[in-house]
């Protein structure tokens, strides 16, 4: 199989990764849990662990990175301390349902900081017009997960800061691709999974938090830490932590970690544009094709998505799935990011790629579009 789905999960991944769970699962029971080697290496696993998302991510601290389910799980925690129900958020128009779906939920007045596809200054000129010192709390996606739109959030952050609102930022598809720093930033919570761009497994997450922000638990429960006290800890990560820890888990994110501390976030981003732009000069002559890519790659990463005249996108994506070529065709969990760019109605096949990927796999690709595309799938 022929993997171009990236940016929902990096499917391949570093052989240390697999070999990191392996042992985990060999040798390792929970952290916090007893003095026994099994627990003590744990707990030393899940140290590194964090102090490598630290050092990758400009936290001092590594007591600030806690350990979640996915994104998903680390922006209902930000959000949910930020945004009281009824409260207001400022949102960019490109937001994933993981954003969106917890404030719906909490009946907050939800203000969109829409503008043009690729336009950096506009996202920034929305944000300044719409956040006001009564607003709960700004959340961005760094990059939008269906049209890889790098969106201007150290701008953002400035403006927060100037105004001194709490800024949440989604990093789902900027984690391990795209250099982000914490305490530069100020941000309250970056958010990010560990099974995309970090090259980590499924079921891992991370939740970085800011100094001095207030934390509300989703869950309560069990921490190995004050166990006779019957509310959680009021001191980070444990509080946010409850209940057993996904130990293989954390050491195939720690093993993906350091893949992507060795290889350098610049030459992974660098190798996933060359296969964006091969792939964009590939179909260009492609009669009644739209790709929505930004002049140059510019404020783009390593995703295309595109839609075809007179075609429906999912029967494309089903097509090239017959033929061994993975992509993703639909709404992307993103109907925000749709109806800001004007495909709501139809969707598009997204194509993202990955350290992985190689130029003959895109060859591939465009041999199987230039074969299809045009007429029907």
């Amino acid at each position: 199989m022929i993997y171009f789905d990236s940016a929902a999960t990096s499917f391949q991944k570093p052989g240390s990764v697999a070999a990191a769970m392996w042992e985990a699962l060999a040798s390792m029971s929970s952290p916090g849990r007893g003095g026994y080697p099994a627990a003590a290496r744990a707990a030393d696993t899940a140290f590194q662990c964090r102090s490598e998302l630290a050092e990758l991510f400009g936290l001092k601290n590594p007591e600030q990175v806690v350990f979640t389910l996915n994104a998903t799980h680390a922006l209902n925690i930000a959000i949910k301390s930020l945004v009281p129900p009824g409260g207001t958020a400022v949102v960019s128009g490109y937001e994933h349902n993981a954003v969106t779906r917890p404030l719906e939920t909490l009946g907050a007045k939800i203000s969109v900081a829409a503008a043009p596809l690729f336009d950096a200054e506009g996202v920034t000129e929305a944000f300044c017009h719409l956040i006001t010192p009564n607003t709960n709390a700004v959340i961005c996606s760094h990059v939008s997960n269906v049209f890889g739109f790098i969106q201007p959030v150290e701008e953002i952050a400035a403006i927060c800061r100037s105004r001194g609102v709490p800024f949440i930022i989604d990093a789902s598809q900027s984690a391990g691709i795209l250099p982000l720093k914490m305490e530069a930033l100020d941000a309250s919570f970056i958010a990010m999974p560990g099974h995309k761009g970090l090259y980590g497994p499924q079921g891992t997450g991370v939740l970085l938090c800011g100094k001095g922000v207030s934390t509300r638990t989703l869950l309560e429960g069990g921490t190995g830490s004050q166990s006779i006290q019957q509310i959680m800890p009021d001191f980070l990560p444990d509080r946010l932590e409850a209940g057993t820890l996904n130990m293989p888990g954390i050491a195939g994110l720690l093993a993906g970690v350091r893949y992507v501390r060795r290889g350098g976030l610049d030459k992974i981003l660098a190798h996933e544009k060359h296969l964006t732009q091969m792939t964009l000069q590939g179909l260009e002559d492609l009669p009644g094709v739209k790709v929505y890519a930004a002049p140059g790659l510019r404020n783009q990463t390593g995703v295309l998505s595109l839609t075809a005249e007179g075609q429906d996108v999912e029967v494309i994506g089903s097509a090239l799935a017959e033929r061994g070529i993975a992509v993703r065709a639909g709404i992307h969990c993103a109907p925000y990011a749709h109806r800001t760019a004007g495909t709501l109605d139809s969707g598009t096949v997204r194509i993202s790629f990955s350290d992985f990927n190689t130029p003959e796999e895109v060859a591939r690709l465009l041999r199987a579009l230039h074969g299809n595309l045009g007429r029907s799938f």
